[in-house]
């Protein structure tokens, strides 16, 4: 176990220098080639040669391509990502402390409502195969799976705004500052990824159920509830693991849209408006945050492998 957690810290380090780099070397490029020069764009009408200078000097800007990467480097192990561009004085690190908390708690009750929600939908369809229960749930994860999330946002908007004219129902439609306003986009997330899930399990649960140590298991006479639940869920839930560990990692840019949309305050709004502002700082730091959330998820998934089956070995 300890050789295989050093070997995935080694393939984290790796992997974020690959997209620190690569990440810096867009960001220099989209300065030099007209892309958007974010010193003139933070001056505006009150350009001129010599502020313009200084301002470059501030911020490193005048510095050789890699002497600016070293700093950058630098500066994400002392977890310092420099100053924003487009709040002036105001340290990237601040920016991204305020915006990971309504990210954060919307993805994870998000991903955790998904999977509570669609493992047992698939499990009760694959139980089901061909009935008019099967038929039921995958039809409504179908219509689910099809919607795409910010059409499903808009129309929960609808609907709450149509119940407020015609019953007087008083709910937020956006924000994220009280219990009500942060339940519509959590249900509005889980639900796109919970027809996935449902989806991914029955046919998984299908599988499983075909296999010979299953109908062994019943003819031995076991109690169908041992057979469903100790032999075959286990190995179902392998895939499963899977596209939870690719859940974990897409948690930053899931919530985009659904952000958005709600207007809440997160690294989704904060990087669309880093995008907007040609604030590369402020970019290259979700962009470094979301590949550690992505090696990490994988990280779990692989753990949760051996969990589930104890055959699997971290080696």
């Amino acid at each position: 176990m300890i050789q295989f957690l050093v070997k995935r810290f080694i393939g984290l380090i790796f992997v974020l220098i690959c997209v620190s780099f690569i990440t810096f070397i867009m960001g220099y490029w989209g300065q030099t080639h007209g892309l958007g020069d974010p010193i003139r764009i933070l001056l505006g009408t009150h350009y001129n040669a010599r502020t313009y200078a200084q301002l470059k000097h501030q911020y490193g800007l005048d510095l050789p391509w890699y002497q600016q990467y070293f700093n950058f480097v630098n500066g994400v192990l002392h977890l310092n990502f420099g100053y924003s561009f487009g709040y002036e004085g105001e340290s990237v690190w601040s920016i991204i402390k305020n915006s990971v908390g309504p990210t954060a708690q919307l993805g994870l009750w998000g991903l955790i409502l998904t999977f509570v929600l669609g493992i047992p939908m698939g499990v009760i369809a694959a139980l089901r195969a061909n009935t008019w229960v099967d038929t039921a749930i995958m039809g409504i994860t179908l219509v689910c799976w099809a919607i795409p999330v910010f059409v499903l946002a808009v129309y929960f908007q609808v609907l709450i705004l149509a119940l407020h004219g015609s019953v007087g129902l008083s709910w937020p439609v956006a924000g994220w500052d009280s219990l009500e306003s942060k339940i519509g986009p959590i249900l509005i997330f889980a639900v796109a990824g919970m027809a996935s899930v449902a989806r991914y399990m029955r046919t998984s649960m299908l599988e499983v159920l075909q296999q010979d140590y299953v109908r062994t298991a019943r003819a031995k006479g076991l109690l169908e509830r041992t057979v469903i639940y100790r032999h075959a869920l286990r190995n179902a839930l392998i895939p499963i693991i899977t596209l939870f560990g690719a859940s974990i990692g897409l948690l930053v840019t899931g919530v985009f849209f659904i952000e958005q949309i709600f207007n809440i305050s997160g690294l989704g709004s904060a990087s669309i408006s880093a995008i907007n502002n040609r604030d590369y700082p402020v970019i290259q730091a979700t962009v470094i945050l979301g590949a550690i959330i992505v090696v990490l998820g994988n990280l779990i998934a692989d753990l949760l492998y051996t969990v589930v089956d104890p055959r699997i070995k971290t080696e």
